[in-house]
């Protein structure tokens, strides 16, 4: 039986499929004629565009009702995770069981395997989504930084961002940008990530002198990191800090 529901801190619309409630992420788009419905495997989502003046309500229900095809989408999906107190949220590979308690401080404290927050329940969510980006970028740069020095290269801006489709950057100006969602993976997989973008800031193309400088700058077993990101890599998208 289909049915659409709605967060209780009304953050978003889900749509219930077998015993799974997925998330919905409407997008209404002017040039849209009709429904159209696709799943996001990657970040374990639905996203429904429709015309920008029609009923999301209405939209919803259609949605709802394709039940065959929504189950074949994400018969094979991992269902995501919605950070709340209780859940447990991999960092630096490791799972961390998030600790609420609203009379704690609100800033985010790593205490062992727990991860200790306090402040409104409402905002937990967005203000870990936050500490990781902040977690990522300060790492990310620290390590870019050390390895292209190392090789005697010069980097220059270090962002993040949470594209879908790769785990990492470099521009010709020798800018790098990586997915924030590294700082959840184990920390030899981050850093092979890191030297596999800092050799590009030699070699922009994936001959055998770049393949040979990875394996220099990196400190442990680049195939197997890569393997990691290849096997586990799309599971680090199923975390969801909002609705």
């Amino acid at each position: 039986m289909s049915s659409v529901s709605f967060d209780p801190a009304g953050d978003g619309p889900h749509i219930r499929v077998g015993d799974t409630a997925w998330p919905v992420r409407l997008v209404h788009h002017a040039q849209s004629r009709r429904y159209r419905l696709v799943f996001d495997g990657a970040r374990g989502e639905l996203r429904l565009t429709l015309p920008r003046r029609a009923s999301a309500a209405r939209a919803l229900k259609w949605a709802s009702e394709q039940q065959d095809w929504l189950a074949q989408q994400v018969g094979k999906a991992a269902a995501p995770v919605l950070i709340a107190p209780g859940a447990r949220l991999p960092l630096f590979g490791i799972d961390r069981c998030i600790a609420w308690d609203a009379a704690a401080p609100r800033a985010v404290r790593l205490d062992g395997d727990t991860l200790r927050v306090g402040g409104p329940a409402e905002s937990l969510g967005r203000r870990l989504e936050r500490w990781l980006k902040a977690e990522a970028l300060t790492l990310l740069e620290r390590e870019s930084r050390q390895i292209a020095a190392r090789a005697g290269l010069a980097v220059g801006r270090v962002g993040v961002g949470d594209p879908r489709s790769r785990w990492g950057s470099c521009t010709h100006g020798g800018d790098l940008r990586y997915s924030w969602r590294l700082v959840m993976a184990p920390d030899h997989v981050r850093r092979a990530t890191v030297a596999h973008e800092v050799a590009h800031l030699r070699h922009m193309d994936h001959g055998a002198d770049f393949h040979a400088l990875v394996d220099t700058l990196h400190d442990g077993d680049v195939a197997a990191a890569r393997g990691w990101l290849r096997r586990e890599g799309r599971g680090l998208h199923r975390y969801r800090f909002t609705a």
